[in-house]
């Protein structure tokens, strides 16, 4: 017996289902510092306002990146935690999409650990064997990046505006997000 699939339904079907994973996602835990936890927005379009605090994150050395100095680089930041089991799910994913633009100087890839404990993050991805750069932390984090809900994944553009920010997780080896990751650095 042969089974037909009615492909609109079926992509009906994984669309709700994974909005629905969003908005179930985790959430950061209220006992971290440095992230503020406010009521998420969800239509941003371009980075808040300046405030005057530069967005910082720190790396296992110790050395400091700041998201003004990455400028002309698209940007790829993740928040998550190793406590939680949608940021686990869609990290396979983040690997491979980091792995298809190998050699490719123009996009920067930030996994930022939202509960500051570096070398849990790190054993976690060296355990896993990701290629994938954690960090933590060395500023406030605007609400416009993280609201109070774990995965969120922001991307920024050559020019340090968001192009996007998604709550949940997901499946980034999608040919889409590859191609729009492309189509940003292309773009001068």
């Amino acid at each position: 017996m042969k089974i037909r699939y009615n492909k609109k339904a079926m992509f009906t079907y994984i669309l709700v289902t994974l909005v629905g994973f969003c908005f179930t996602g985790c959430h950061s835990k209220a006992n971290n510092k440095n992230v503020n936890q406010t009521e998420v927005q969800t239509n941003t379009t371009s980075l808040p306002e300046s405030s005057g605090n530069e967005v910082v994150f720190k790396d296992k050395n110790g050395k400091t990146i700041s998201l003004s100095s990455l400028k002309g680089k698209v940007v790829f930041i993740n928040f998550w935690a190793t406590w939680c089991p949608p940021c686990i799910q869609e990290m396979p994913s983040i690997d491979k999409l980091k792995q298809s633009f190998y050699g490719k100087d123009d996009i920067i890839f930030l996994m930022v650990d939202v509960d500051n404990n570096i070398e849990k993050s790190t054993a976690f991805m060296e355990k896993k064997k990701y290629d994938l750069p954690v960090y933590v932390p060395a500023s406030n984090i605007p609400s416009d990046y993280l609201g109070s809900a774990i995965p969120t994944t922001v991307i920024l553009d050559k020019n340090g505006n968001m192009v996007t920010r998604i709550e949940g997780g997901r499946d980034y080896t999608n040919p889409e997000i590859i191609k729009v990751l492309n189509e940003l650095i292309d773009n001068n």
